[in-house]
């Protein structure tokens, strides 16, 4: 049920309570998480940070409920993990700074 919210959000630009999406920035660690996202084929966002922790399921809620990342496909050995691309209002969020 929460990954259905999430994919309506992300395909209709809203947040995961039905309100636009409104025109703030990414905060530092919302931006670190999407940075990875510019070198990656297809946008891909990982799982993982820098020092091999698992990035938090909230922040990678609240980037796709602003729609700078969207959920790409499930994992089925992992179904709790989130995997996620970069959309484009994400990149151009990223380089516009």
């Amino acid at each position: 049920m929460e990954d259905d919210k999430l994919q309506v959000a992300a395909d209709d630009g809203l947040s995961v309570y039905g309100h636009p999406a409104d025109d703030t920035r990414p905060n530092p660690a919302q931006r670190r998480y999407l940075a990875r996202g510019l070198a990656q084929p297809g946008g891909k966002l990982p799982l993982f940070d820098e020092e091999g922790q698992h990035f938090h399921p909230a922040l990678v809620r609240a980037c796709i409920a602003h729609g700078w990342a969207e959920p790409w496909f499930g994992n089925p050995l992992k179904p709790d993990w989130l995997i996620c691309k970069l959309t484009d209002r994400g990149r151009a969020h990223l380089e516009s700074r």
